[in-house]
């Protein structure tokens, strides 16, 4: 048995059986795609147990034993995402070029709310509370060295109010205050556009 979840040309196939199964099954995949001249990427490509877990856009989804008891639980991880959107706060919070300090928060907010979007259906709270401190942590060393004469507890003060950095009615966004909603399993109660193939007699 098998089942083929599939996203644009990213796709994976779900099998219960053995390796020996799930390797035939990438043969067959192969031998369908290469009429249409298209191949499996061999990077890309690969055969694993679900309790080992594989990467799929962005995300790394895994079946870990539950603590404490004897089941096993499937998670939908975003921190091998997570260094990703921190190179990007710190390529944005590194520029010396952002003329007032609303101009930070105002360019961070989009790509942290946009990451946060993407990633709070899965087990993210977390990652989104390291996020946020990283955020919190990297703005505060720019500001600290675009005021460099002004006593860092006027700058806190005057910037920071509440911990929170706030000017012209910006505020930085807060990847932790995002609620994770988890997606649950549905099994076949979720639409497919392929008709089912009903089951042969005897």
């Amino acid at each position: 048995m098998c089942r083929l979840i599939s996203c644009a040309d990213d796709w994976v196939v779900m099998v219960s059986g053995t390796r020996q199964h799930a390797e035939a099954l990438r043969a067959e995949a192969a031998a369908v795609l290469a009429p249409m001249g298209l191949r499996l990427s061999e990077a890309k490509t690969q055969v694993v147990h679900i309790d080992e877990g594989f990467d799929l856009l962005g995300w790394h989804i895994q079946r870990p034993r539950k603590r404490g008891t004897d089941r096993n639980t499937v998670h939908t991880y975003s921190k091998n995402a997570l260094a990703s959107i921190v190179d990007q706060v710190r390529a944005i919070a590194g520029r010396s070029k952002h003329r007032h300090l609303s101009d930070l928060p105002r360019q961070l907010n989009g790509v942290l709310r946009g990451w946060c979007a993407y990633f709070r259906h899965g087990v993210s709270a977390a990652a989104f509370g390291c996020l946020e401190e990283y955020s919190w942590h990297r703005v505060t060393r720019w500001l600290r060295r675009r005021h460099i004469r002004i006593p860092w507890a006027s700058l806190f003060g005057r910037c920071l109010p509440g911990k929170r950095l706030a000017e012209n009615g910006i505020s930085l966004f807060q990847p932790q205050k995002v609620l994770v909603i988890r997606h649950r399993y549905r099994g076949r109660n979720t639409p497919t556009p392929w008709t089912p193939i009903p089951a042969a007699d005897g």
